[in-house]
This record gives C-alpha cells, structure tokens and sequence, in this order.
C-alpha cells in the first residue's frame, strides 16, 4: 500500500492495454493493426489521460503494430507527447520481463505511460497492486479489456516497484464515439 511503502518521489505508472485489434488473414499476430473501433478507442485514451491530467514523462510501447498504433492514436491528443521507446521485449511479456523494463527507467522520470498485452499487462497490475482505491482492484480482477488504462502509484524509485508495492488509483476503460 502507498501510505507503508518507502521514502521517495511519488510514482506513476499508466498501464495501457493496446486499443482493439483486426485479425486480418494471413497477418501475423505482431503485425495485427487496429480495428475500426481501436482507432476511435486509443485517441480516447488519451483524451482521458490528458482531461485527468495525467501526462507520462515517457511511454514505453511493445513493437507490436496494433500497440505502435495506439501509441500514435493517444499521443496525438496531448501538445507535446512525452519520449517513447519501442522496446521488443514488451511484445506479450510476461511480469518478469515488464518490471525488468520498468526498472531501468532513469530515476528522473516520475511518470511513464506502458502500452502493452495481455495477460501480461493485468497480471502486472494484479501483481504490483497491494491495495486499491474504490473497486479498481476487483474490476481489474473481473477483465483488463483493450484500451484499458490502470494508474498505479507509489513511493521510492523504478526498481522499488516490487509485488504490492504500488496502490491502483484509478481503472478506466475510455471508448470512442461511434461515427
């Protein structure tokens, strides 16, 4: 839980489920785009990540197509988008692989933005949340679904984010309009 956790900067981290994919035939899954609803759905995600006021200092993407393009869907809604890095090993890792990342992010970052898969991403959450606010947990317990964003928080630096070691503050699934 945040209050026991250790001394240090207040953290954040967004975690992003990459917005809804295609399954076009003959495409390989890592080369999968968006589907029609996960381009209205990532510019809304973020939307909802501007209108909380909750810009990253630097995004970390899986290279994955559909993930790239919800990287692109929700930076354009922000004035400036934050450095990303497109890393392979966030193609569908595992929570080893994701905290291995996650901890060598530079100490002056406070805030980064994950886009990823599942499961990996919501046994993540599950995993480093030790308490959450409201129903968060328990909804993230019942589905992380695409487009997905869950904000966790906690004190100290990237390589203290340990299993509960972080509270989830907030759990919203941000959808576009249809046209």
């Amino acid at each position: 839980m945040i209050e026991r956790s250790g001394a240090g900067p207040l953290r954040r981290l967004f975690v992003l489920r990459h917005a809804k994919s295609a399954w076009p035939e003959g495409v390989a899954d890592h080369d999968r785009p968006l589907s029609a609803r996960g381009r209205r759905d990532a510019p809304a995600a973020g939307r909802a990540l501007a209108d909380a006021g909750r810009l990253p200092g630097q995004a970390l993407c899986s290279t994955a197509v559909r993930a790239r393009l919800t990287w692109e869907g929700a930076s354009a809604q922000w004035g400036t988008p934050p450095p990303v890095r497109f890393d392979p090993r966030l193609y569908m890792a595992g929570v080893p692989e994701l905290l291995a990342v996650l901890h060598e992010v530079p100490d002056e970052i406070r805030t980064v933005l994950l886009i990823g898969h599942n499961p990996g991403l919501e046994d993540l959450v599950l995993t480093l949340a030790g308490d959450g606010l409201d129903d968060a947990l328990d909804r993230v317990r019942v589905k992380f679904p695409t487009s997905a964003i869950a904000v966790l928080a906690w004190r100290g630096g990237w390589p203290d984010l340990t299993a509960g070691s972080a509270l989830l503050t907030s759990f919203t699934v941000p959808r576009g309009a249809k046209p």
